[in-house]
């Protein structure tokens, strides 16, 4: 078992805030190797019979494990998971509690109003480059390629039956525990779809004929897969200009592993990577960022920004993803300062060592690695998150 210390981090840093901590994130993405990681816990497997049955009394639970670490790992399998940690935060403050389960779960009304301004939430994102240090693989080809979900990470080989068994599984027991959806065939048909045209513009009524629904019925898909972290949808930085779009997403898929596998890569091509890097990239920034306020911009003339986070007074921040950044083309950014003066620029390729600044008429751009732009993003106070 990798020691993971960037999660682990995380974790503390959570704890130091409040006692209860909610861990969330895809299926496989390591939450339950995680937490074992953690000295001195008491730790409880909520799918077994007789660790529910303990739990039955949750004052009695918690009495006797008081000033105790306790994790209680797939919480969502207790028939009132929302009412052991809401008396263990009002009641047992001595009492660290980490919680995993289903993100189905934070997204019922009912927990998110017991639990408001008591628990901390932490998303365990597909595997980071701390991880990828922490597991002694630095070459990015094989993350591109087998996507970030340990599993398949670190898999000798993998098949289509490793793929299928995941979604099968997806469909089971995160779909079918919140949302009403009738069908497998089409939504399984949607998300397919999805991951192969990942970050491109959405639009509905692309999908409904495939699919054979409707666009409200394909909409309702796109929802649930973004409450489950399964697709992320990015919504137009727009000031409303007649130029620029102003309501079509653009969505991206959870895991390059799956983009490639549902694209039928078997390797990558140079012309590949870029790609690949570009969806890395926004990986990195839901990870260290612990956000999902990211967007994009795109105007009608077909400029366009990869990633724009805001300040809380509305002040951009402009990124563009560029495998090598020799390959940068000023002209979007140019065009984005044109309406947007007081933004930053920043290009994040993979091959810029030591960050560098560039002046593109009247644009001041800076080109940094990955380790330097979470940096830079970390050290504005003011971004909004969340």
């Amino acid at each position: 078992m990798v020691n993971r210390p960037f999660w682990l981090e995380k974790i503390r840093k959570a704890w130091s805030h409040r006692p209860i901590l909610w861990l969330t994130g895809l299926r496989r993405a390591g939450k339950t190797s995680l937490v074992r990681m953690i000295p001195d816990i008491e730790y409880f497997d909520c799918e077994l019979p007789r660790d529910r049955q303990t739990m039955e009394d949750p004052q009695g639970f918690l009495d006797r494990l008081r000033g105790k670490t306790i994790v209680l790992d797939e919480i969502h399998r207790l028939r009132r998971p929302a009412e052991l940690l809401k008396i263990a935060a009002d009641h047992y403050p001595d009492t660290r509690v980490l919680a995993t389960g289903s993100s189905t779960l934070a997204a019922t009304q009912k927990f998110r109003d017991s639990l408001a301004g008591r628990k901390t939430e932490l998303w365990l994102t597909p595997m980071n480059a701390a991880d990828l240090e922490a597991f002694e693989k630095k070459d990015l080809a094989p993350r591109f390629l087998k996507g970030g979900l340990p599993p398949f990470f670190l898999a000798a080989s993998s098949s289509g039956r490793d793929h299928q068994e995941w979604m099968d599984a997806f469909w089971a027991k995160d779909i079918q525990e919140l949302f009403r959806v009738a069908q497998r065939d089409p939504f399984m048909k949607f998300l397919e779809l999805l991951l192969v045209n990942s970050g491109g513009i959405f639009e509905a009524t692309r999908y409904s004929r495939p699919c054979e629904v409707d666009r409200k019925t394909i909409l309702n898909y796109l929802r649930s897969l973004e409450i489950t972290h399964v697709a992320h949808v990015l919504r137009p930085f727009t000031s409303r200009k007649t130029s620029e779009i102003i309501a079509a997403p653009k969505v991206y898929g959870f895991d390059t592993g799956f983009i490639c596998y549902y694209r039928g890569w078997n390797s990558l091509r140079p012309a590949d990577y870029g790609f690949l890097w570009e969806h890395f990239v926004l990986n990195e920034i839901q990870s260290c960022l612990q956000t999902r306020r990211v967007h994009y911009w795109r105007d009608k003339r077909g400029h366009e920004v990869d990633f724009v986070l805001l300040r809380r007074d509305g002040r951009p921040i402009a990124i563009e993803c560029k495998w090598a950044w020799r390959e940068f083309e000023p002209k979007s950014f140019r065009v984005f300062a044109a309406s947007y003066p007081k933004t930053d620029f920043y290009i994040v390729s993979h091959d810029v060592s030591r960050p560098f600044t560039r002046k593109v008429g009247d644009v001041h751009i800076e080109f940094l690695g990955l380790s330097d732009l979470i940096r830079k993003l970390e050290s504005v106070e003011d971004l909004l998150s969340l």
